[in-house]
C-alpha cells in the first residue's frame, strides 16, 4: 500500500441483489488497488452514519435514490460522496461502475474536486404542537396524494404572505432537486450549486401561479387551512408523514453542506446532455421523392 492511499467507504443496499452483487465487486477491486484504503463497506440499509472520521470519500453505489438516504443518514457529519449510477436516469450518481473503474486513477490522485450544495432542514409542526425535523436534499412536497382532491396551500417567505395554491400540491426544492419532482411539474432547471430554492406548483388551478426562485437564506413556510385524509407530507421522495389541517411546514437552509464528488470530465451541464438527450437540434433527412 503506497504511503498516503485515498480512504475510502464503500455504501450499498444489501437489500437489493444487483447492488450487492456490484458492491462484492467493487470491493475485491478496490482492496486490490495500492493507492486505496477500503475503510469500511457499509449497508445503507442499516445506517450509513456511523463512518470512520478518517474516510475522505464516500463511494455510493445505486442510485440518486441511494444518494439522499445516505446524505440525510450523514446528518451533521457531511461526508464527500462519489456516486456509482446502478439506477436508471441519475443525476448525481452519473458514474457508471466501468467509468470509475476507468477513472481510479483520478480517484487515487485525488484529482477529484468537491462542490457544496445546498441542503435543507424541513420542521412538520403539528396543530397539537408537537414536531418533526428532517434536513433533506432534494425537495419538500405537500401533496393532494389519496386526498384525491383539490387542496389549498398557503405560502409565507420570511413572514410575507405570498399567495394561496390552489391544485394537487406544491414543491420546495433545492437547485439539485430542480431536476427531480419539480422538473416533472414544470419547474425550472437550475445550476446545482446556486443557493436559492424553487417553489412549483403541481397542476395549479390558477394558471398565472408559476414556478418562483428566491433565496436560500430565506424562510418558507406552508399551511393547508382544510386537509382531507390522504395529503401528505413527503421529503425527498422517501419520508411521507400524513398532514392535517392547522399543521406547518417550514423549510430553512440547513447548517450542513451536501459534497458531491466530481472527476474530471463530468460537470453539470455534460450530466444534463447525456441524461436529458441534449444533443441540439434534430437532424431531419430531405424526404424521399413520393413519399
Amino acid at each position: 500500500m503506497t504511503a498516503n492511499p485515498v480512504r475510502l467507504a464503500l455504501i450499498g443496499r444489501n437489500s437489493a441483489e444487483h447492488i450487492r452483487h456490484a458492491s462484492d465487486e467493487m470491493a475485491d477491486f478496490l482492496q486490490r488497488r495500492s493507492a486505496v484504503a477500503l475503510q469500511c463497506i457499509v449497508d445503507s440499509d442499516v445506517t450509513a452514519g456511523a463512518l470512520p472520521d478518517d474516510v475522505e470519500l464516500a463511494v455510493v453505489l445505486g442510485g440518486d435514490g441511494s444518494i439522499l438516504r445516505a446524505c440525510r443518514q450523514f446528518g451533521g457529519q457531511q461526508r464527500p460522496i462519489l456516486g456509482v449510477n446502478l439506477g436508471r436516469l441519475g443525476f448525481l450518481a452519473d458514474l457508471s461502475p466501468e467509468e470509475f473503474r476507468e477513472r481510479i486513477l483520478c480517484i487515487e490522485r485525488r484529482e477529484y474536486r468537491v462542490v457544496h450544495h445546498l441542503m435543507f432542514e424541513c420542521e412538520h409542526r403539528t396543530a397539537d404542537g408537537s414536531s418533526e425535523v428532517f434536513s433533506g436534499l432534494n425537495e419538500v412536497a405537500i401533496l393532494a396524494a389519496a386526498s384525491l382532491t383539490m387542496i389549498d396551500i398557503e405560502l409565507a417567505i420570511d413572514g410575507e404572505r405570498v399567495t394561496t395554491y390552489s391544485g394537487d400540491g406544491l414543491i420546495v426544492s433545492t437547485p439539485v432537486g430542480s431536476t427531480a419532482h419539480s422538473l416533472s411539474a414544470g419547474g425550472p432547471i437550475l445550476r446545482q450549486n446556486l443557493q436559492a430554492f424553487v417553489i412549483t406548483p403541481v397542476c395549479p388551478h390558477t394558471l398565472t401561479n408559476r414556478p418562483l426562485v428566491d433565496d436560500a437564506d430565506c424562510e418558507y413556510v406552508m399551511r393547508v387551512p382544510e386537509a382531507p385524509p390522504g395529503v401528505m407530507l413527503v421529503i425527498d421522495g422517501q419520508i411521507k408523514r400524513p398532514l392535517a389541517a392547522g399543521d406547518t411546514v417550514t423549510v430553512r437552509r440547513a447548517s450542513v453542506t451536501f459534497q458531491l464528488a466530481r472527476i474530471p470530465g463530468h460537470s453539470f451541464y455534460g450530466t444534463l446532455h447525456r441524461k436529458l438527450g441534449w444533443w441540439g437540434q434534430p437532424q431531419y433527412g430531405r424526404p424521399r421523392s413520393g413519399s
